[in-house]
């Protein structure tokens, strides 16, 4: 992994566990970013396209989960331009109050010093 790209997935890993999730977006993904989930969400497709799109996707989940905790690994490179982390997470539905796990990991690709991918893989 290059200086660059580690320096991007070090970023990202600290900004998730500050839980600064918008802030995250706006300062390490493209603008024509791509979040790719492995099944289509309520209301929406697997795919999601674009920084402005990202922004509101993250802010829907806030309005419908409330986070209690969550981890994150350090990251996995692969490559110079990939890297990989396994996050943990512990959430409330707020509608219902239901809670459950999840378990995920993320694989993100760098493209010109920004994040350009990211793909979920979930187990619950």
């Amino acid at each position: 992994m290059s200086s660059s790209s580690n320096q991007i997935a070090q970023a990202y890993v600290a900004l998730v566990r500050e839980k600064k999730h918008l802030e995250l977006i706006e300062s390490l993904y493209s603008d024509d970013a791509v979040s790719i989930e492995p099944f289509a969400m309520p209301g929406a497709g697997r795919t999601t396209e674009g920084k402005a799109e990202l922004l509101g996707k993250s802010q829907a989940f806030d309005t419908i989960f409330r986070v209690e905790s969550q981890k994150i690994s350090d990251p996995w490179p692969h490559g110079y331009d990939k890297f990989a982390v396994h996050m943990t997470f512990e959430m409330t539905h707020i509608e219902s109050g239901s809670t459950r796990s999840m378990d995920e990991i993320a694989v993100m690709t760098i493209r010109d010093g920004k994040i350009c991918s990211e793909e979920f893989f979930y187990s619950e």
